[in-house]
């Protein structure tokens, strides 16, 4: 279980730097933590829920995490919200190791965070998939 807040590093902004974040709920499977001093009226929250289906050999999780901002849009006056999510499909029931879940885990980190040849991790949102995902770019 994750603490119920997540520091020293454990988050960090498009400029590397840390962003804490304490939980608010917990439900059966859900989670969900809000930044540290977020602004009222501008949410900034950390989502993670699980979801089972299946039985016997045929069982399988999703696992989602999800971060949401909220800001003002262009115009100032109307919030609009941001959401970057993953989910892990993964057969639990199925499945002798996590090895291959790691290495799906992987391959979208890299490709979000870095920009190919580079093996330094960008969290400015240059990586190749980051670019992909703002621009629209295929």
């Amino acid at each position: 279980m994750l603490n119920n807040t997540l520091v020293t590093n454990e988050i960090k902004d498009s400029t590397g730097a840390e962003v804490e974040f304490q939980r608010l709920s917990t439900g059966e499977r859900t989670t969900e933590f809000s930044k540290i001093g977020e602004t009222p009226g501008a949410p900034h929250r950390l989502l993670i829920s699980h979801q089972e289906v299946g039985t016997g050999v045929s069982r399988r999780r999703r696992s989602r995490i999800a971060f949401e901002i909220t800001s003002l849009g262009a115009d100032t006056v109307t919030p609009v919200k941001n959401t970057a999510y993953v989910i892990l499909d993964t057969p639990v029931g199925n499945q002798s190791s996590y090895n291959d879940a790691k290495m799906v885990i992987a391959n979208l980190m890299s490709f979000l965070a870095t920009t190919g040849a580079a093996t330094t991790v960008l969290f400015d949102c240059t990586g190749n998939g980051a670019k992909t995902l703002t621009d629209g770019s295929i």
